[in-house]
Order: C-alpha cells, then sequence, then structure tokens
C-alpha cells in the first residue's frame, strides 16, 4: 500500500513539472509574436481582398455582423484591447472608424495590425508578466496578447465563412 501511494506521489510531481515545463515553452517571445503577426495581417488582407466590394455589406442573418462589420471589429479591438491593456499610446488614426470601402477597409485594417504590432514590441518582458484586470478577471499582459489573437482568429473565421457562403474560394490558411 505505501509502495502505492508513493508511486502515486511521484506520478503527480512528475506530471506537476511536465505541466510548468509545458506553460513555460508555450510562452510566446516578441520576436515570435511579431512573426505570427505580420503572418496574420497578411492573411487577414488575402481575407479581405477575396470578398467582392459589391458583398462587403454581406450578412447571412439579419442579426449577425456584415463581412466589413466584422473586419473592422477585429481590426478595432486589436487597437482597443492593446492601448487599455499593454500600455499603448493614443492610435494616430481613428481607431472607431467605419471604413465605406474595401480600400479603406484595408487601410484600416494595415494601421490596426501596426499599431498592436508596435505596442507590443514595446514592451519589457516584465510589462508582459504584470498581472492585469482586464475584462471582469485577471491576466498577464502576456495572456491579453493571446486574447487578441484568439479573438482577431474568431472573427477573421467568420469573414471567411461568409467568403464561403457566396460560393468563393477564400485564401488558404497558412500557419506561419
Amino acid at each position: 500500500m505505501k509502495a502505492k501511494k508513493l508511486i502515486s506521489k511521484i506520478a503527480m510531481v512528475v506530471f506537476a513539472l511536465v505541466c510548468t515545463t509545458a506553460i513555460a515553452n508555450a510562452q510566446t517571445t516578441i520576436s515570435e509574436f511579431v512573426a505570427k503577426w505580420d503572418n496574420s495581417k497578411a492573411f487577414t488582407l488575402e481575407v479581405v481582398d477575396k470578398m467582392p466590394d459589391n458583398l462587403l455589406d454581406y450578412k447571412p442573418d439579419a442579426g449577425a455582423m456584415s463581412f466589413k462589420e466584422q473586419v473592422t471589429h477585429l481590426s478595432g479591438a486589436m487597437v482597443m484591447i492593446s492601448s487599455r491593456f499593454l500600455n499603448g499610446a493614443a492610435p494616430s488614426f481613428a481607431a472607431d472608424a467605419k471604413p465605406a470601402t474595401k480600400a479603406e477597409l484595408k487601410t484600416f485594417v494595415e494601421n490596426c495590425y501596426a499599431y498592436t504590432r508596435a505596442t507590443v514590441a514595446n514592451l519589457s518582458e516584465a510589462q508582459l508578466a504584470e498581472v492585469v484586470d482586464i475584462f471582469g478577471g485577471k491576466g498577464s499582459r502576456r495572456q491579453v496578447i493571446g486574447l487578441i489573437d484568439d479573438h482577431t482568429t474568431h472573427h477573421r473565421g467568420a469573414a471567411i465563412s461568409y467568403i464561403r457562403a457566396n460560393g468563393i474560394e477564400p485564401p488558404q490558411y497558412r500557419g506561419m
């Protein structure tokens, strides 16, 4: 019986060490984030390019955001979150803009991605580890960066589904 308890305790310690190592290794460096973020921007712009101008206001349901609203939302939200929770300076453009054309939408996407990239690149390791209050919870600034990335991916995915719903082949995903 003592042997089983000892084995169980050893297994728990090993499991804890594996989990801790995995979490530590899963944290992204600023240079890794920047490379991923640049890819995300390029992919988002390809998604915008695929949707014809006459379908920018397409929405699959009356209660849904339009294609243009999805892209505007994912872009503006990254600026809002970066400025509020990642020590971002005031943006040099209207973060609450409502682009009307594809050209305006693409410029807005580019500005928002550039702002977030620069904001994240200015954070020190100590700032990344700082815990902040965000949306009723707490998380490190590193986790806030993950939130921005997840939110962007979520709404870009919705925009891609709008492209498919109109019989158009979306750009092929590439992770890096």
